[in-house]
């Protein structure tokens, strides 16, 4: 650990501190203006106690164990930081208090909007960043009007009544390898945020916002575990410690116990314990004999029909007809500052069961947009940009905007963006109430990423109506047997597959296919659980480890794998015209996830007949598949054919930046063409003169024991974009972003490392053959160096367990480390790629990459040009 913090650290320092792990962690968000007035906006309290770093932390707000005492304490230890530092704004403090007394130390402040600003002002609804912004440019805070109810000044300290709860959203259901144990460096790509009156409430919502596949408590994987079992699972912090506290309470474990081992609040347990021990009771009836105030008691709690219908052995539409019968249903409350002390002008919700309901449901014609829940790897915040243009989009066009969402990081849940914000789970039980108590005229879904295509069955099966394509054509491109059948209907080719409902079948239609072959599930995003295997001991491997999975993990597709040039587009669909603004030519080939992929666009080696076939295939595919509003379409160009891969009936990744780069309305195109309207244009839109290259970025320094390697499942955390007048100045920028400057003039005769699996050895001899003419030495794995060497290349040995003192000592511009066969992590080539990633190394894992890189980036400063030209040569198309 000392290392690593070293080898992050940019002044190879560290801060050695005494240890207070196991406190309770508080934070304080607090603004102050230049007439030295302070207010406390919010203060929050982890669940987790110190040592789990607060972005992985479970969140509550307000602080629920603390005394008044504790409150008055710390309130005013901020107030003092604060003046002491003259910040002029937002800060966010952090403290740790002793569990045992009253004494706290200060863990960290950070003079600045945070993360934990951004989840206080959406807890709140005090826009932090807005204020602090007026606050920085003089105004004072008894001068601004607090907007959200238009009649107080913010210099009021927000009063909440109800419970916020932030869950965090980990990576492991993509990264299966890696460590799952929390501690100070934050692993979480995204979480959601939950509103309700009681803990109870907010926590079950939470759960249900993490888009896992959870309704509740229940966590499969540890039903069969004993309390033993049970006791590593408490003691270490991991993301499934929550779900193991609940399974060792229905094992009967004492809470005392339970609190000795995690160290959370006895107040938290109790609560926790409160839901097992309602789930409990619930579970000893059906629904036709449960006692009529145990349901309201459980829907109190939050307790959602999909996870009564699981007790009580029904099915959910019995669940939601017996509420109904009872007249069970929620009422909605502002999100107001105030306590409801003044009246709010936002209409900003969150649902609850009881009380008195306080939306005002108006007149006019109402949509509703679908947010896309937490951030996670394949749904990013691309899809928020789609959600926010779409809400813009309608606005304009005279109708009523509704937006459910239940992330604080997002655009879409700011409470100014759509005429109505719903803070709440993005399934449709949720769904349905405010469809329902809105009557809204039609819900958008092709917005929301996967999450909204995922309900959108559920939903038109209760008479809802959907803007666009229809689920049964969604269903024919989802579904591969249906969609194959579509494309040979229309003489279209695609790679030969085979749908496998059991191990079984798994096996045999790979003999079919010969090896390589490409295995994944269904209606998945992000490429999830998509694994290419080289040979037969591996898949049956595979296939035998799912003998005993669950249903869920069937039916699986398995295709043939073939190493041709991928490329996509994204187009918009009136019924009868397709207009395609763009395609993106992926830089690296089939089999790495297009997430995952550098793209340029416009494409650069698809010449004119490849791109006619490319159009006349889209045509036929949106034409015939009725297709209405935005689709995403994937193709593979191998040995001179155009194999169609996939049709996403939704907007993708890729809108937001061939949105920016052509000027093209995209997703005003589409809402219009889902209203109704026809297209003016029709057919692939002339480039401008300008070369747009896509990047990924990895977070793989945060997540210990994951393979850096790129394959067909998506592991990427983000993306960069390079614009330019060429290829190589914005690939230049690109590189400059993800990894800094790469492959510059050599100094101090800089070394590039390889290790290159067999298969690849003739195609990686050119790119290091350019390498060591440019200056670089070349070092390589014992095999690799040898093959360099037979070839005319000199390259210095080194041992593989001698790799790690290798990147240490030497000065190593690249690694790179193409895998063999298979996904061993006990291979040589996987500790490599470890050991690069350790010390900072740029690495390479697709020669792809590696061979564009060499060729066409400059190695110079890229030019900074003005934003008008960029707009201006836009214009110009």
């Amino acid at each position: 650990m000392l290392q690593r913090g070293l080898d992050l650290s940019p002044i190879h320092q560290v801060l050695l501190e005494k240890s207070i792990k196991g406190w309770k962690e508080i934070e304080y968000e607090v603004v102050r203006d230049a007439n030295d007035t302070c207010i406390i906006v919010c203060n929050m309290e982890n669940i987790d106690p110190v040592g789990v770093h607060t972005g992985d932390s479970i969140v509550v707000a307000p602080s629920q164990t603390l005394s008044d005492v504790q409150y008055q304490l710390l309130r005013d230890a901020s107030l003092k930081v604060i003046r002491a530092l003259g910040v002029i704004g937002g800060c966010n403090i952090q403290f740790a208090l002793d569990p045992c007394s009253d004494q706290y130390n200060i863990i960290e402040v950070n003079p600045r909007v945070s993360r934990s600003s951004a989840l206080a002002s959406k807890a709140t609804g005090y826009p932090i960043a807005r204020i602090a912004t007026k606050c920085a440019i003089g105004y004072h805070l008894d001068e601004i009007l607090n907007p959200v109810t238009g009649n107080t000044f913010a210099s009021f300290e927000p009063a909440l009544d109800y419970v916020v709860v932030k869950i965090p959203r980990f990576p492991f259901d993509k990264f299966t390898e890696a460590d799952r144990k929390l501690g100070t460096q934050m692993k979480a790509t995204g979480e959601a945020m939950a509103i309700d009156r009681t803990f109870e409430g907010a926590l079950n919502k939470g759960i249900r916002s993490l888009e896992l596949g959870l309704s509740g408590l229940f966590y499969p994987a540890l039903a069969e575990k004993q309390p033993d079992d049970l006791v590593p699972l408490l003691t270490e912090a991991t993301d499934i410690r929550l779900f193991a506290v609940a399974e060792a309470m229905r094992k009967g474990m004492a809470l005392s116990d339970i609190e000795k081992y995690t160290e959370i609040d006895r107040w938290f347990l109790e609560k926790i314990k409160n839901i097992v021990d309602m789930e409990e009771t619930c579970k000893q009836y059906t629904i036709d004999a449960i006692p009529d105030a145990l349901l309201r008691a459980a829907k109190k709690m939050n307790i959602s029909d999909e996870c009564l219908s699981a007790l009580c052995g029904c099915s959910e539409k019995a669940v939601r007809e017996k509420r109904k019968q009872l007249g069970l249903v929620p009422v909605y409350k502002l999100v107001d500052t105030c306590a409801a002390e003044f009246e709010a002008q936002t209409p900003y919700y969150y649902s609850t069961w009881g009380g008195r309901d306080e939306v005002e449901v108006s007149n006019r014609p109402k949509v509703l947009i679908i947010g896309s829940g937490p951030i996670r790897i394949g749904q990013g915040i691309e899809f928020d940009y789609c959600s926010v243009h779409a809400v813009m989009a309608l606005k304009q066009l005279g109708y009523e905007t509704i937006v459910v969402n239940n992330n604080p990081e997002t655009v879409s849940t700011d409470f100014s963006m759509a005429d109505k914000l719903y803070f709440d789970p993005l399934r449709p039980e949720d769904l349905l109430h405010i469809i329902e108590k809105e009557q809204v005229a039609g819900v958008f879904t092709q917005f929301g990423g996967q999450t909204a295509i995922n309900v959108a069955s559920s939903l038109e099966a209760e008479g809802v109506k959907l803007f666009g394509t229809t689920v049964e054509q969604i269903d024919q491109l989802e579904d591969r047997n249906l969609f194959y059948k579509l494309l040979d209907e229309l003489g279209i080719p695609h790679i030969k597959g085979h749908t496998a409902y059991d191990a079984e079948e798994l096996k045999r239609a790979a003999k079919d296919l010969s090896f390589p072959v490409l295995v994944r599930p269904s209606y998945v995003i992000g490429g999830q659980s998509m694994f290419i295997f080289y040979h037969e001991d591996e898949l049956n491997a595979y296939a035998d480890a799912l003998k005993y999975a669950s249903e869920k993990s069937w039916p699986l597709m398995i295709d043939q794998y073939l190493p041709g040039t991928e490329c996509e587009l994204d187009c918009i669909c009136d019924g009868e015209k397709v207009l395609i603004p763009g395609i993106f030519e992926h830089i690296e080939k089939a089999g790495v996830h297009s997430g995952d992929s550098m793209a340029v666009y416009p494409p650069r080696h698809l010449g004119p007949s490849v791109q006619e076939t490319l159009i006349r295939y889209a045509e036929k595919i949106c034409l015939k598949g009725q297709i209405k509003g935005i689709a995403n379409i994937q193709f593979l160009i191998y040995e001179g054919t155009v194999y169609v891969l996939e049709v996403n009936p939704r907007a993708s990744r890729t809108v937001p930046i061939l949105s920016k780069v052509t000027g093209i309305p995209m997703i005003d195109l589409a809402i219009a063409v889902q209203l109704g309207k026809t297209l003016a244009e029709k057919g692939l839109l002339v480039p401008p003169e300008l070369v747009a290259v896509k990047a990924p970025v990895f977070s793989y320094t945060k997540l210990k024991d994951v393979d850096p390697v790129l394959g067909p499942e998506m592991k990427s955390t983000g993306e960069v974009l390079g614009l330019a007048r060429t290829f190589g100045e914005a690939l230049e920028k690109t590189l400059l972003s993800v990894h800094g400057p790469v492959f510059e003039p050599p100094l101090d005769e800089q070394f590039v490392f390889c290790s290159v699996t067999d298969r690849e050895k003739a195609a990686a001899l050119p790119v290091m053959k350019t390498l060591a003419d440019r200056g670089y030495r070349i070092a390589a794995t014992e095999h690799t160096a040898r093959f360099l060497a037979k070839n005319g290349v000199a390259a210095e040995t080194v041992a593989l367990e001698g790799a790690t003192a290798f990147f240490e000592q030497q000065p190593v511009t690249a690694a790179v480390v193409i895998p063999t066969k298979g996904r061993d992590q006990r291979r040589g080539g996987s500790k490599l790629r470890e050991a690069a990633m350790r010390f900072h190394i740029p690495l390479f894992t697709c020669l792809d990459t590696l061979e564009a890189i060499t060729r066409h980036a400059t190695g110079t400063t890229p030019k900074v040009a003005p934003l008008h030209d960029f707009n201006r040569i836009k214009a110009e198309v």
